[in-house]
């Protein structure tokens, strides 16, 4: 059966009525030093012009960053604004979850060659939060592409739901999600502080040779990251590598050299059976299987998991599970 997206590979980002006069007195927000690279970067394939995302700096982001209420910081092509959940207490399977491991709000935006912006992001939210936080999205033109689950049985009910927009006015875009955070007890961004922090009780060293890639801490969490090898476009968008097309194992201490651990696993289509047999013949829990986009190609599927256990040893029974997908160190990306 043919996937109807792939009949329609393009979904623009339309804004609301109340919001259309508005926003169509916008012009593109493409730095004048970028300006002559704007043709010189689209790449046609087939009957599809595709185009390349840019090279931003900080500062051409304040206008963002002051609509979203706070500051965010730059990775490669991607303006990145975390809200993690810290300040909901969430338990899964007797577990504390620490906002690093599965409660991390993060919305990116992505500036392309032909002046345009991309966002893409993923909120955390509780159920109550759930239904008026999309009312606001959809009042402002942002589409919601999944709502589910990444931890198994959890309370408070938590859901996760993944935001997407497109179009000339990111400032527009920004202040539409900081009204839809309103409406949630999401705080606002802060800016990152240098802090000292004890040790992990866990032998990192031993889980990158594990796992196969160097990992990096965040806060009380230590997060090995893998990328996908191809090309993935989002309609006539070339995406970042990173961005919207990761795997991810985040490791949490909870006491006794013990680790909960939890992330997804991105597949395309003909890897998702090996994935998931590799996952559970590990012990791993599987929590969901689902889309995060609606017109990525390749299409990509995700894998949530759940496992509690010593660090080192999870992450030798995950590796199998990434070796069935064509995946590499994040670290090692560039383009």
């Amino acid at each position: 059966m043919t996937d109807d997206r792939q009949k329609h590979p393009e979904v623009p980002f339309i804004p609301s009525r109340r919001r259309i006069l508005a926003t169509a007195a916008f012009a593109p927000v493409l730095p004048a030093s970028m300006a002559g690279i704007a043709h010189a970067a689209a790449r046609t394939t087939g009957a599809r012009t595709l185009v390349e995302p840019v090279l931003t700096q900080l500062s051409d982001w304040t206008d963002v960053g002051q609509a979203l209420g706070g500051p965010g910081d730059m990775k490669r092509f991607m303006y990145h604004t975390g809200l993690p959940r810290r300040d909901l207490k969430v338990y899964s399977r007797g577990v504390r979850i620490d906002a690093s491991l599965a409660l991390g709000t993060h919305v990116s935006f992505v500036r392309y060659s032909d002046g345009s912006t991309l966002l893409m992001g993923d909120v955390v939210l509780t159920e109550p939060e759930l239904q008026p936080f999309i009312d606001v999205l959809q009042q402002h033109g942002i589409m919601t592409t999944a709502i589910h689950k990444h931890l198994l049985a959890q309370r408070p009910d938590i859901w996760w739901v993944h935001v997407h927009a497109h179009g000339q006015d990111p400032v527009s875009v920004a202040h539409g999600l900081r009204t839809a955070f309103d409406r949630t007890g999401t705080p606002r961004p802060e800016a990152a502080t240098a802090t000292s922090l004890p040790p992990l009780d866990m032998d990192t060293a031993a889980v990158d040779a594990a796992i196969g890639v160097a990992g990096a801490r965040d806060g009380n969490v230590y997060k090995s990251t893998f990328v996908r090898k191809e090309k993935i476009t989002d309609g006539h968008l070339i995406l970042p590598p990173g961005l919207g097309s990761t795997t991810s194992v985040n490791y949490q201490p909870i006491g006794g050299g013990r680790v909960a651990i939890s992330g997804d696993f991105v597949m395309v289509a003909r890897e998702v059976q090996d994935s998931l047999v590799a996952l559970r013949r590990a012990g791993i829990d599987l929590v969901e299987l689902h889309h995060h986009n609606l017109t990525d190609e390749p299409r990509l599927f995700f894998v949530h998991y759940w496992a509690v256990g010593d660090a080192v040893q999870l992450a030798k029974a995950l590796r199998p599970a990434v070796d069935a997908t064509d995946v590499v160190p994040m670290a090692g990306v560039t383009g």
